[in-house]
C-alpha cells in the first residue's frame, strides 16, 4: 500500500509583525517530549517546536504527510518504509547552527534512543520513555534501518494496526542527530530538555518556570512561515485571571476556561469561543496494588458510592456528558450498552461488607491545585467524592498536589485514588487502552490503576494485531466490559473543548485532543 504525497500549502505572511499571547494553565515538564507524558508538555513542545512524520488531520480522520512524504507498508504488515521530506531544516537558535538538512540520521537517533538500551542517549531520561514503553514499543519493532539518507524502515516483530497512528504523536517528534552529537560530546546533554531544537513553525527563546515561554516564528519552516511572528505562552494557572486577561487583550487565546467562564465569554461582544466534543475522558483511578483497592467489590462500592449527576453539575455545569468506561462516545469502537453505575449507597455498603470491611477503611484522595478542561474545579470535585464516600463509610483525606509532582509520584504508584484525565492523541481506540491498561504501562506509570491482567492483555494486544476495524471493534468492546466490571476507574465525564479569543484571532481551530497548532492563526 502506497500514500501519495500531498501539496503543503505555504501560510501567507502577515503585512505587520504580531505577537499571538496564549494563557496556559501550567508550566511545561521540559522540551524533550519523548520524557513525559502531559498534555501541557506536548503543547509546549511537540505542538509548537518539532514535526513527525505523519500527521493527523482531525476534520478529516485521516493521517497526512508530514516530514515524510509517502510510505509504503509490505503486505505481511512487517515493514514499512517512509520517504522523507527534501530540504527540510532544522532550527538554528542561539544554542545551535546546524550544518545540514534533516535526513534519515535524525529519524534513526529519535527513535533508537527510546528502544535501544545500548544507545548512548538511553540512559539519560532518568524516568524512561513513558509513551514508547506504553504503546510496547520495545516489544514491536526488531530494528529501524535506513536503505538511503532519505528513508527509514521499520521492522515490526509482528504487523500493528495501530503503527502508522501512533507516528502522529507528541512522543514520535524528530529531533536533530547532529545536535545531539553535539551535546553528547560536551557532556551536557540534559540540555535537550531545556535547549531544543525541531523543525517546527516555531523556535524556543526564553522559557521562565511558572510565568512565560517566548518563542518566536520559524522563517525556514518548511510548510512556510506561520502567520505570526512571535508567540507567548503566559502560565496563568488560576482560570480566573485567565478569563480577565484575555478581556483585557493581555491575552488573544485562553486555553482550559470554566464552563461559567464560556457563558461569560459568549456574552462578551469582544471575546469568541471555540469548542468541539474532546476525544478525551476525565475519571479518577483506583490504584488496585494498595489494599483495600485490590478488591474488585471496593473498587464496585466507590462507584456506586458516588453521585456522579451532582458532581457533573457542580463541576462541569453542562458541559460535559457523563462517562461509563474509557471511551468518549466519538471513538469508533465505543460500547453503547456498556452499563454504568447507579447512586446506590446501599448496595456499596452490602458490598464493603462482602469484602470484609463494613466499617468501612480510610484512604486518600489526590487532585491537583488548579483547574484544567479535565478537572474544571479540583476542590469541588474532591470535597464531593469525600462526603459521598464518608456516607458509606470509608474516610478519605484530600491531598492536594502541584501538577508536576502529583504526575511524577502517581506514575510511581503513590497514589490511592487519583483525580485523572486522559486524551486521546491519535484518534485510535487503542489510544486509550494500551497507554491506560496495559500490562506494560504498569512498568511506565502511565497505568493509573496500576492492574495487570492476563486477559484484558491478551484483548489489547490481539485488538492492534486484528485485521479489520471490525475484528478490532469487537475485541475493544470486551475490554471495555472488563474493565468496567473490575471498575478499574470512577469514569466521570468527557467534556467539551473550549478555547476562548479576542476578535483580532483568525484561523485557530480547538482540537478534539486537545493538541495546538498556532502556525495557522492570524492577528487581523
Amino acid at each position: 500500500m502506497r500514500v501519495a504525497a500531498l501539496p503543503l500549502l505555504l501560510a501567507p505572511l502577515l503585512s505587520q509583525a504580531a505577537t499571538l499571547s496564549v494563557c496556559t494553565e501550567a508550566s511545561p515538564d521540559g522540551f524533550d517530549v519523548v520524557q513525559y507524558n502531559s498534555l501541557t508538555t506536548t503543547n509546549a513542545s511537540a505542538d509548537v517546536l518539532m514535526n513527525r512524520l505523519v500527521d493527523y488531520d482531525v476534520t478529516t480522520g485521516t493521517l497526512l504527510p508530514s516530514l515524510a512524504t509517502n510510505w509504503e507498508v509490505a503486505t505481511d504488515g512487517l515493514s514499512w518504509t517512509f520517504q522523507l521530506r527534501p530540504r527540510v531544516k532544522f532550527q538554528r537558535t542561539e544554542w545551535f547552527a546546524p550544518s545540514r538538512e534533516l535526513n534519515a540520521d535524525d529519524v534513526l537517533f529519535s527513535f533508537q534512543r527510546m528502544l535501544d538500551p545500548a544507545h548512548p542517549w538511553h540512559n539519560v531520561s532518568t524516568s524512561g520513555y513513558p509513551h514508547a514503553q506504553s504503546m510496547q514499543w520495545p516489544e514491536l519493532i526488531e530494528r529501524i534501518e535506513a536503505p538511503t539518507p532519505m528513508s527509514v524502515r521499520f521492522v515490526l516483530k509482528h504487523p500493528d494496526a495501530t503503527f502508522l497512528s501512533t507516528l502522529s504523536m507528541g512522543f514520535a517528534s524528530i529531533y536533530s542527530a547532529e545536535y545531539a552529537d553535539k551535546l553528547l560530546a560536551a557532556g551536557a546533554p540534559e540540555k535537550l530538555n531545556s535547549q531544543p531544537v525541531g523543525t517546527g513553525p516555531f523556535i524556543l527563546k526564553r522559557f521562565q518556570k511558572d510565568a512565560v515561554i517566548r518563542y518566536t516564528a520559524n522563517p525556514e519552516h518548511f510548510a512556510g512561515k506561520p502567520g505570526v511572528d512571535g508567540l507567548v505562552f503566559a502560565i496563568t494557572p488560576d482560570a480566573n485571571v485567565r478569563l480577565q486577561k484575555v478581556k483585557r487583550g493581555e491575552c488573544h487565546i485562553t486555553l482550559s476556561p470554566k464552563p461559567l467562564d464560556v457563558q461569560a465569554a459568549r456574552a462578551d461582544g469582544r471575546l469568541a469561543v471555540s469548542e468541539t466534543p474532546a476525544f478525551m475522558t476525565a475519571f479518577v483511578a483506583l490504584n488496585s496494588q494498595h489494599p483495600p483497592l485490590d478488591k474488585p467489590q471496593v473498587r464496585q462500592a466507590i462507584n456506586l458510592a458516588f453521585d456522579k449527576a451532582s458532581y457533573l453539575k457542580a463541576v462541569f455545569e453542562g458541559s460535559a456528558t457523563s462517562a461509563s468506561g474509557p471511551y468518549p462516545p466519538n471513538t469508533w469502537s465505543y460500547a453503547k450498552e456498556l452499563p454504568g453505575y447507579a447512586h446506590d449507597p446501599a448496595k456499596a455498603k452490602a458490598l464493603l461488607a462482602e469484602a470484609g470491611l463494613a466499617d468501612g477503611f480510610k484512604t486518600t484522595i489526590w487532585t491537583r491545585p488548579s483547574g484544567s478542561l479535565l478537572n474544571p474545579n479540583p476542590t469541588l470535585g474532591a470535597q464531593l467524592l469525600q462526603a459521598d464516600l464518608a456516607k458509606v463509610g470509608i474516610q478519605a483525606e484530600i491531598r492536594v498536589i502541584e501538577w508536576g509532582e502529583l504526575i511524577r509520584r502517581a506514575k510511581a504508584g503513590e497514589h490511592d485514588l487519583l483525580f485523572m484525565g486522559w486524551a486521546g492523541d491519535n484518534g485510535d481506540p487503542d489510544n486509550f487502552l494500551t497507554p491506560q491498561f496495559a500490562c506494560a504501562s504498569v512498568q511506565s506509570g502511565l497505568n493509573f490503576a496500576r492492574y495487570c491482567d492476563p486477559q484484558l492483555d491478551k484483548l489489547i494486544s490481539d485488538g492492534k494485531a486484528a485485521n479489520t476495524q471490525e475484528q478490532r471493534s469487537a475485541l475493544y468492546q470486551k475490554a471495555q466490559t472488563l474493565i468496567q466490571q473490575q471498575a478499574l476507574w470512577l469514569p466521570l465525564a468527557h467534556p467539551t473543548a473550549f478555547a476562548l479569543h479576542s476578535g483580532k484571532v483568525s484561523g485557530y481551530q480547538v482540537s478534539p485532543f486537545g493538541r495546538q497548532d498556532f502556525a495557522k492563526v492570524r492577528l487581523n
